[in-house]
């Protein structure tokens, strides 16, 4: 589990391979695929390398290969659609032909006596032959034409040999009987060896593809290697993950391998993935590649990206939608991936359906919460609130039928006793869908949700990188860097926070009407104004904790922008000390260099980012709410502006015009609110991972490990 919190730790090692066992020993590396060779050459022209001459003619057996399919392709269309227009296949077998030589003066009677007799239903070709021959009856040299007649039928083979009889035409030799009956044999048995030969051929052409583009890879990795002076030795440096040291030895066992360690190069990020994982890490890695081993925010993304994507897609209807639409590509996938489809779009889509998956599934959650499905309530376990009490003058109601008729707004009185039974089991009470100040309630419910998510999301950011300066044994950054940002964001945001709570418990239905106004309390709390009448302390002895709250985030301040800076500054001249202490030389290596003022500069940006970040990061949160409810928003508009007609039609027809509106419902909420509204709460889910969350802990300066593997040209995404 270990591997899913930070990336793997990885090596640099040197290999040494004889010149003969070099393709073979990379051959290997490619199959396990748990290699990266750096290129060793950087200087050197690509047509200056060793191996160019073998890429170029795998490149052109490529070429021809490519070349060669399309046009399989290209013919097996055009003559599958002549052989789809013959009318029979049996003619081809009935047809038969006369062949034999004439006068070259003959030929045009001996045409038009053909065309006349059989009416047109031959084919005569004929070609003059080049040379004379002797005449054997006279003996002189005379000029003749060879001719070759098609024709069908017992009838017409009767007339074209009376035809060629009575020309007095030299036919062909007995021998030419025989040959005649040989042919048909002859022309199968090699139609027989073709197919043979293009059928093995068929099966063959891809591997064919594989091997000439496994070949390529292998030569062009071989060019990144250095080559030693005896030029009998391959010198290649590859990055590999220390766990696979033992799968890359045993790949390596009949090549002559050496392996020597750098540990001076900074190792590429390498962070193992599957299926499921691969989706969250690709979002983790579009914002930066992590730094070498520092903690990997992939594992906390699969729960919290998709929770507050929901949080602002909150609707039990449009969840089940998107749950349904993700779990048709996750049932499917097998096949989906068999065919290997080339739109981008589609690719991208399926490629996150464990994505949106997760999203389906919280939504349908969240909106459990909001109690809202299609912008409508469902009222399972029966509202917690009365109006009977208001009638009944025992319990102190005073509403009679009158105050009914003569007021159009009414506001019940959780104060009375059974106006209010109690809260909702689960989620939010189904009265609220129909009540005029659902928006008021809504609003302060979810804003103080967001801040409260917020703040938790954005503490548990900070706690994360003192796990990176413990892996790095970094003692000065969690002193003078992770607890006084602790103390900030806790003594200022946690504990509005703890006010949130503090007022939801502390006041009841009846003493609501007293609530202080947190945000003008906060406000004062900056501002050391304890004096407003309008807003009564919410405890006692507030102002005492909220000055000395204040104190103390501002005392965290210069501590994390002087006194780390001032401590760094020492350590550098204690090291200097210590150098001149011993002999010059033996220490000096390992000094490095210390300007103080770009430290200093670069510890005030870190300090006035992180403070003003947690305001204005806190104030991001807030998207969670606006999104939240804009989506209702659109949602309850597009079930009045458009559902509501089909449903409050009372016609006869009214069943075919709901079948038209429920259509136009379905596509408008297909479009709008699940890919629009769904595109937008993702961008805005990212957005709080990358900056608000990521930036507590996450550097993102590494660079990714690209193993040297035949994986992608079997799938056919070949690069170079």
């Amino acid at each position: 589990m270990g591997q899913l919190f930070r990336s793997e730790e990885m090596t640099l090692a040197q290999l040494f391979l004889q010149s003969e066992a070099a393709y073979c020993c990379v051959s290997e590396l490619g199959e396990i695929g748990m290699v990266q060779f750096r290129d060793l050459n950087p200087d050197v022209n690509v047509f200056q390398r060793k191996f160019v001459n073998e890429v170029r003619r795998c490149e052109e057996m490529d070429r021809k290969l490519s070349n060669m399919s399309h046009d399989f392709h290209s013919l097996i269309l055009v003559w599958f659609l002549k052989l789809s227009q013959q009318r029979s296949y049996s003619c081809l077998m009935c047809r038969r032909f006369v062949a034999g030589v004439i006068g070259r003066e003959r030929i045009p009677t001996f045409e038009r006596m053909l065309w006349r007799v059989c009416r047109g239903n031959v084919f005569l070709r004929q070609a003059d032959i080049e040379d004379s021959l002797e005449d054997p009856a006279t003996g002189d040299q005379v000029h003749k034409s060879v001719f070759i007649i098609f024709f069908q039928g017992d009838q017409l083979k009767n007339r074209v040999k009376k035809i060629c009889e009575g020309q007095c035409l030299v036919t062909r030799s007995p021998n030419v009987g025989l040959t005649i009956c040989l042919s048909p044999k002859v022309l199968n048995q090699t139609e027989d060896h073709r197919q043979r030969v293009l059928q093995a051929a068929a099966k063959t052409v891809r591997v064919w593809f594989i091997k000439v583009r496994k070949m390529k890879a292998i030569y062009h990795t071989l060019n990144l290697c250095n080559i030693d002076v005896t030029q009998k030795c391959l010198i290649a440096e590859v990055w590999c993950p220390v766990s696979d040291l033992d799968s890359i030895q045993f790949a390596l066992r009949r090549g002559t391998v050496s392996q020597m360690t750098l540990p001076r190069q900074t190792p590429p990020t390498y962070n193992k993935t599957n299926k499921f994982t691969s989706g969250f890490q690709n979002i983790v890695d579009a914002y930066g590649i992590g730094t070498y081993r520092e903690m990997n925010p992939a594992p906390y993304t699969i729960i919290t990206f998709p929770f507050l994507f929901a949080v602002m897609f909150g609707d039990m209807g449009h969840g089940a939608l998107m749950t349904c639409a993700a779990l048709y590509l996750v049932l499917r996938e097998s096949r989906l991936m068999a065919q290997k489809n080339d739109n981008e779009m589609f690719n991208m889509v399926f490629a996150g359906r464990y994505i949106i998956l997760l999203m389906g599934v919280f939504s349908v959650y969240t909106g459990i919460i909001y109690n809202d499905c299609f912008s409508k309530s469902l009222n399972v376990f029966g509202s917690g609130w009365s109006v009977r009490p208001m009638f009944d003058p025992q319990v102190g109601g005073n509403w009679t039928f009158a105050t009914l008729e003569g007021n159009r707004l009414l506001q019940l009185d959780p104060a009375i006793d059974g106006v209010f039974k109690g809260p909702y089991p689960i989620g939010i009470d189904p009265i609220w869908n129909i009540a005029v100040n659902k928006l008021t309630f809504l609003n302060s419910f979810k804003m103080k949700m967001s801040i409260i998510l917020g703040v938790i999301h954005m503490l548990f950011g900070v706690s994360l990188s003192l796990f990176n300066h413990l892996y790095f044994k970094k003692p000065l950054n969690i002193y003078l860097g992770f607890i006084p940002e602790v103390i900030f964001m806790s003594s200022l945001f946690g504990y509005l926070v703890i006010l949130i709570f503090y007022k939801w418990v502390s006041f009841t239905a009846r003493t609501s009407k007293d609530a202080p106004s947190l945000l003008i309390a906060f406000i004062n709390m900056f501002l050391f104004n304890y004096n407003d009448p309008s807003n009564k302390p919410l405890y006692s002895g507030q102002m005492g904790l909220q000055i000395f709250l204040v104190l103390i985030a501002l005392a965290c301040v210069p501590c994390m922008l002087v006194v780390k800076t001032l401590v760094l500054r020492r350590q550098h001249l204690w090291r200097k000390h210590l150098v001149r202490q011993v002999r010059p030389g033996q220490l000096g290596a390992r000094i490095k260099s210390f300007n103080f003022a770009d430290v200093a500069v670069h510890q005030a940006i870190h300090t006035i980012e992180y403070c003003l970040g947690c305001i204005s990061n806190t104030a991001s949160y807030l998207r969670l709410w606006a999104l939240s409810l804009a989506h209702a928003q659109l949602s309850e508009v597009l079930w009045s502006m458009v559902m509501h007609i089909g449903l409050s039609s009372r016609s006869f027809g009214g069943f075919f015009l709901l079948t038209i509106v429920f259509f136009f419902f379905g596509v408008l909420t297909v479009a709008i609110l699940l890919i629009m509204e769904g595109l937008s709460a993702f961008l805005h889910a990212l957005r709080l991972h990358w900056v608000e969350f990521q930036n507590k802990f996450y550097s993102g300066q590494g660079f990714k490990f690209l193993p040297f593997t035949f994986e992608s040209i079997l799938d056919g995404r070949f690069e170079e």
